[in-house]
């Protein structure tokens, strides 16, 4: 796909998201990695809802900024994946979802696995997504602790802040992003109804059936 092609993506699934309310106002942004591992990425006090394509900032592997704009406050965030899951992560979406965000404020949750096992999806499209601790927006050691999950997980919500997730190419980062955004909405429905989660088993034969990293 075309450069020209992909602003237009990152545009058309920015808009799409914030259309429907998964983002507002200037909140969340999206990369997406070339083959010559340059990378595409929102600007900084940028909304999803008025992006231009030619506004996409493009930084280039050795760190250099081509456009007239500065890149999100969040692109070590970004580098990060991109360093540590290599062919795996080919686009990174992160976005300040309410349902999401509320999880992550919940007490007494699990840390290395937040989202519970309601359906085969959130296992299928996002693996364990890890709990990181609250950083000040902009904080270069968010993209550290990525770095400190070696590539294991592809989804992770940070603390007070919003999701991250990145997939194989643009589509797949905002179709797993959207699956975590719902099953957060199901476990904060569900929170007081002792719902039933997919047991031990269940889950063993998603993640066999499917190949998914699970670790």
């Amino acid at each position: 796909m075309t450069e020209s092609k992909l602003r237009e993506k990152i545009c058309m699934f920015a808009s799409s998201m914030f259309d429907r309310g998964l983002t507002h106002g200037s909140t969340g942004n999206i990369s997406v990695r070339l083959n010559n591992d340059d990378i595409l990425v929102t600007p900084s006090g940028s909304s999803f809802g008025r992006l231009d394509p030619n506004q996409i900032v493009k930084v280039t592997k050795d760190g250099k900024l081509i456009g007239n704009s500065i890149p999100t406050k969040e692109l070590p965030l970004h580098q990060a994946f991109y360093e540590t899951r290599g062919m795996k992560s080919g686009a990174v979406v992160h976005l300040h979802s309410t349902h999401s965000v509320a999880v992550s404020m919940l007490p007494d949750v699990n840390e290395d696995n937040i989202l519970p096992s309601f359906t085969p999806y959130s296992i299928m499209l996002l693996g364990k997504v890890k709990l990181l601790p609250f950083f000040v927006p902009g904080d270069p050691a968010m993209g550290e602790a990525i770095k400190g999950l070696a590539g294991k997980r592809s989804a992770v919500l940070l603390a007070n802040h919003g999701p991250v997730v990145s997939g194989k190419d643009l589509e797949s980062s905002v179709n797993a992003i959207e699956e975590l955004e719902a099953t957060a909405k199901l476990a904060l429905i569900l929170k007081d109804a002792k719902p039933v989660e997919l047991n031990e088993n269940q889950v063993r034969s998603v993640i066999n059936k499917f190949n998914i990293d699970w670790d």
